[in-house]
């Protein structure tokens, strides 16, 4: 990748969206810091970046809200995925003794991934949400009471060491990742496409958008609701499928489910993410 492309990720510096990023794109890229998903989708809608990385789906605790709800509004496509392993760490400043941890403090999302560890090992300690586990990293820096729940790069960046090392609740937990962009991807050969799927209100609405899927044999790899927000209990649904916009199977299925929904909204058609 070029070493002028620039990256919008949730920030600051040491969270598991900038393990994504290097993942993705390598050490040469500019890191363009964001507080908020919403900041990172906008960065690339206007251009001041030229891709954005976001977490949409965690393998413990589900969809992501915020960045699901930001593809419903945005204009910007998906061109790839990134699979992170996330393995979380209890984080304190150097020389700090357990017994004195008062609070810990994380993102909502690590919080919820590690319930079980904190619940068995700091019963009664005050838990503290963040914007993302390296404010909480930060904060954490800065006192000798507090821990943060995070990964080993927060660690390295604030100067922390790991009191207590995986602490999440499922050693097989993963959160994926999008890569967004203004253009679009050409077919590789082994692509997945993600669609926004507006049901029509009739019984039967799901049957009729999944009834395409079984009778072209085309493989649906992810399904989920979120309400449509364009009136009360309407529901969009999110959904991941085998193939590319551009492959024939692909573009007969899309005309077979634009006879049975009310409106189709194409996320974007990227690389099948494969482990190196």
């Amino acid at each position: 990748m070029s070493t002028q492309n620039k990256i919008a990720f949730l920030g600051p510096e040491g969270t598991f969206s900038q393990t994504a990023v290097v993942t993705h794109f390598g050490n040469s890229c500019v890191l363009f810091n964001c507080s908020s998903i919403d900041e990172v989708f906008l960065a690339v809608q206007q251009k001041r970046a030229n891709y954005g990385v976001v977490p949409v789906e965690n393998s413990t605790e589900g969809g992501v809200n915020n960045t699901q709800d930001c593809l419903i509004d945005s204009t910007v496509s998906i061109v790839g995925e990134v699979i992170v392993p996330i393995i979380h760490h209890l984080l304190v400043p150097p020389g700090t003794a357990e017994v004195n941890i008062t609070k810990i403090m994380s993102h909502k999302q690590s919080l919820a991934q590690c319930r079980q560890w904190i619940s068995k090992s700091f019963p009664g300690v005050e838990l503290v949400e963040c914007a993302s586990n390296a404010e909480a990293s930060k904060l954490a820096s800065e006192s000798d009471t507090t821990a943060a729940i995070a990964g080993s790069l927060a660690a390295e960046v604030y100067g922390l060491e790991i009191l207590r090392d995986r602490v999440q609740d499922q050693h097989h937990n993963s959160t994926r990742f999008l890569v967004l962009s203004n253009s679009t991807k050409s077919p590789s050969g082994s692509d997945k496409t993600s669609a926004l799927i507006y049901a029509e209100n009739k019984p039967g609405a799901l049957f009729r958008i999944l009834e395409p899927f079984d009778n072209l044999r085309v493989n649906l790899t992810k399904i989920e609701t979120r309400p449509a927000k364009i009136e009360a209990w309407a529901y969009v649904f999110f959904i991941d499928f085998e193939g590319h916009v551009e492959d024939d199977i692909i573009v007969e299925l899309f005309k077979r489910l634009e006879a049975c929904t009310a409106e189709i909204k194409i996320l974007g058609s990227y690389p099948i993410f494969v482990n190196a």
